[in-house]
């Protein structure tokens, strides 16, 4: 994939990440909530979008940022698998830095 698609895929990554940020903070749902686990779906969404900013982005991979974005997204989906224990993986990510 060369630079100039690379920056496409970019600019449609923002623009999508700015709609599924848009409905997440428009969606008023708190913890307990119904709705709870809809709005963490489009935080899931949003923070995979970053993922993919990171993982796209010309140059050389930022790793700090890489493992942030791999924390966000297992922190999130651990509500969702609770018995695949990914919170405990995000321990892992920060380990001899």
């Amino acid at each position: 994939m060369n630079k100039e698609e690379k920056l496409k895929i970019l600019q449609a990554s923002w623009e999508l990440h700015s709609q599924v940020e848009t409905s997440y903070l428009n969606n008023p749902a708190n913890k307990g909530d119904s709705e709870w686990l809809e709005k963490q779906r489009l935080l899931l969404a949003d923070m995979a979008l970053h993922l993919l900013q990171t993982s796209i982005k010309p140059g050389e991979i930022k790793l700090d940022r890489m493992r942030d974005n791999l924390h966000a997204i297992l922190t999130i989906a651990d509500q969702f698998l609770p018995k695949a224990d990914l919170k405990k993986a995000t321990e892992k990510l920060y380990e001899n830095i």
